[in-house]
């Protein structure tokens, strides 16, 4: 009982405000800021005390402390209760072991869990911030922002290090690239020195990491499988560039495998570097981890983060969105690079309208975009590449039993989400993965928040996508694409339960190749059209045809085109393909204001993106009309006057179906 009472009462000190004396950076005390001013100026600190190794540090509310040096001593803990920005002028480095965005003045070295008893929300009040680079003033070209993350003695590995945000406005935002990934433009052999991509890509700089994906997979034609890629095997490679020329690129040393690029069928180059960097000092004693909790605020724009995740450990992954519901809106990661990653590339759990977009993941533990527990709803993946996603093991205390963490670059367990423009490639096992399996310790009944806000409880496994549409799939040691199936080979959906014949899974123009098997596709209720499968063992793979209608899908280098094992009935007859208009659409679109700025003649500039099953027929901002960036309102723009304290973003699409909910942001100090 004392060993408790004891455990307890330190909790308790820890999270007190501080005392006069502690303050002062007195032996094991917290050195506080004194008033606004830049890090390394003694009076910007109580006690005129610049903070050193191993300090603990106070951002008190009011105060902004500019972050302005590179130093490799290593912060214990820096508490943001007020905001830390990072000089955008000049390279930084912050060595810390926690970053812990936090209101008030409570200090803690919890590097998970938020304290419970945060102030009332108030969505005009000053938020605590740490800010290295904003969307409007990212740290520019030829500058950059480091953070790494270095375990200090007596923190909880579990925990730490780490960058927690707790109802606070984080941001990472370095200088934007035109393409963070594109395509092969010419094949490349063995022994290449140089490659030439289909993009120009003139932002991309000498140094930067790149890699150039697998176009053949492992163990093709063998009846056993390699060990997991994590041990050796793949083809996809990691290289420097040395110089640059328009879309040519000279490489650091030659190619090892020839990497493909004939008609549709083309390896993926990518760009890994960002010029801000969030990392871990040494991966082999301790990773480092990131997270968003809720009511916290800010996004990612263009940043890297490298040897983070905590293998085997629940909840501490590269980027983190943990149980936010619905109180992120606007958030968004764009142009992320998160490579060597312990455990996950990004994970959602318990998120709603989250967008994803120009994004690379390479070599992950376990699932790569990996959707947690299957509540997430009205979230948007675009234009993202998942490359060699590893076999893990399940997660201790993980929500869903029955997965296995086998190596997805895609897995999700709620498909009322958007996915469009994706590509994976050579990962251990599929490149998107589709999962429910009702079982003793888990009910897919589950409480979904709908248009409207509202929540019911719903059988996710009926839950159609949102959008579906554009994705690719390469040199997966097993599926491309898995709707509903086991893991590896266990039976269909129990009792066939998915969408109904009305709401049904549509999957369009859909490229899947080289890889053994095409698609898997078990829940009943799927419309595929437009998909390629090429060079693969399997096309369609133990179908569960209830309700399945197939329209140009074709076939090449596919030795067996449907394997009917599970088979129920028969896919309907192409000519009898049903007219999509005929569907009912009651789902109205979903729009994310991901931008708000200024613009020329007192106007503000907003962006967004806009998802819906359908077309998209108008976007409005205060009633004014968006313009169309990209096809179907995908992305949009509008000005509007900036006299506009809030905005209220609201789509419509063909169907007559209005927004119910619209997206309203609300004018906030910061």
């Amino acid at each position: 009982m004392s060993r408790l009472f004891a455990a307890f009462a330190a909790v308790f000190l820890a999270l007190q405000p501080l005392s006069a004396h502690d303050a002062a950076g007195h032996a094991g005390g917290v050195i506080r800021s004194a008033k606004s001013g830049l890090w390394s100026a003694a009076a910007t600190w109580e006690g005129d005390k610049v903070p050193g190794a191993g300090a603990k540090v106070l951002v008190r509310p009011a105060h902004t402390v500019t972050y302005d040096v590179k130093s490799d001593a290593a912060i214990r803990t820096v508490q943001i209760g007020g905001t830390l920005t990072f000089a955008k002028g000049r390279d930084t480095l912050l060595n810390v072991g926690l970053l812990r965005v936090h209101p008030g003045e409570m200090y803690s070295e919890e590097g998970f869990d938020c304290d419970a008893h945060l102030p009332d929300k108030d969505a005009h009040a000053t938020r605590p911030a740490l800010e290295v680079g904003t969307a409007a003033e990212p740290i520019a070209v030829g500058k950059s922002a480091v953070i790494r993350l270095t375990y200090h003695e007596g923190m909880n590995k579990d925990s730490c290090p780490a960058i927690v945000c707790c109802g606070g406005r984080m941001e990472f935002q370095g200088a934007p690239l035109t393409h963070t990934w594109t395509k092969l433009a010419a094949p490349a052999a063995a022994g290449d020195a140089s490659i030439t991509a289909v993009d120009v890509v003139g932002d991309w700089r000498v140094g930067d990491r790149v890699i150039v994906t697998a176009t053949t997979r492992q163990n093709k034609v063998k009846k056993t499988f390699q060990p997991t890629l994590r041990s050796g095997g793949g083809q996809t490679e990691e290289r420097l560039i040395t110089a640059i020329d328009g879309n040519k690129l000279t490489l650091d040393k030659p190619l090892a495998f020839a990497h493909a690029a004939e008609g549709d069928y083309r390896a993926d180059v990518a760009n890994l570097s960002r010029n801000v960097v969030v990392e871990s000092a040494d991966p082999s004693v301790a990773r480092g981890h990131t997270m968003y909790h809720r009511d916290s605020a800010g996004s990612i724009g263009y940043a890297e983060f490298r040897h983070l995740g905590k293998e085997n450990v629940l909840g501490r992954y590269s980027i983190h969105f943990h149980l936010v519901g619905d109180t992120m809106r606007g958030a968004s990661v764009i142009g992320a690079s998160v490579w060597d990653s312990g455990n996950r590339w990004i994970t959602i759990h318990g998120t709603n309208y989250l967008v994803v977009r120009d994004c690379v993941g390479y070599q992950s533990v376990g699932h790569g975009f990996f959707m947690e527990d299957g509540t997430e709803s009205y979230n948007v993946l675009d234009h993202n590449l998942a490359v060699q996603a590893y076999i893990g093991k399940p997660l201790p205390k993980q929500v869903l039993p029955y997965d296995k963490n086998d190596g997805s670059g895609f897995w999700w367990a709620n498909s009322l989400n958007t996915f469009t423009r994706n590509t994976a490639a050579e990962c251990d096992e599929y490149g998107y993965f589709f999962q429910v399996t009702k079982t003793a310790d888990f009910d897919p009944e589950l409480e979904i928040q709908q248009p409207d806000g509202k929540s019911r409880k719903v059988d996710i496994r009926t839950l159609p996508f949102v959008r579906f549409a554009d994705n690719e799939s390469h040199c997966q040691r097993r599926h491309s694409l898995n709707i509903g199936g086991g893991a590896p080979f266990g039976p269909p959906n129990a009792a066939g339960v998915g969408p109904d014949v009305q709401h049904p899974f549509l999957i369009k123009n859909t490229k899947l190749w080289n890889v053994h098997w095409g698609i898997n596709p078990v829940s009943p209720s799927v419309l595929i059209d437009a998909m390629t499968i090429h060079n693969a063992e399997y096309g369609v793979w133990r179908p569960e045809y209830k309700d399945h209608y197939y329209r140009n899908v074709s076939f090449s280098d596919v030795p067996d085109k449907t394997h009917y094992a599970f088979v129920s009935g028969e896919p309907n007859d192409e000519s009898k393909f049903p007219d999509l208009t005929k569907f009912k659409d009651d789902q109205p679109p979903q729009t994310v204001v991901t931008f708000v700025g200024s613009a020329a003649n007192g106007q503000r500039l907003v962006r967004g993106i806009a998802s819906d099953n359908g077309e998209v027929k108008t976007v409005t901002v205060n009633g004014q009309p968006a313009k169309s960036l990209r096809g179907d309102y995908s992305e949009w723009e509008v000005t509007v006057p900036a006299a506009a304290l809030n905005l209220t973003a609201q789509a419509t699409d063909a169907a007559g179906n209005i927004e119910p909910r619209p997206h309203v942001v609300v004018s906030q100090a910061n």
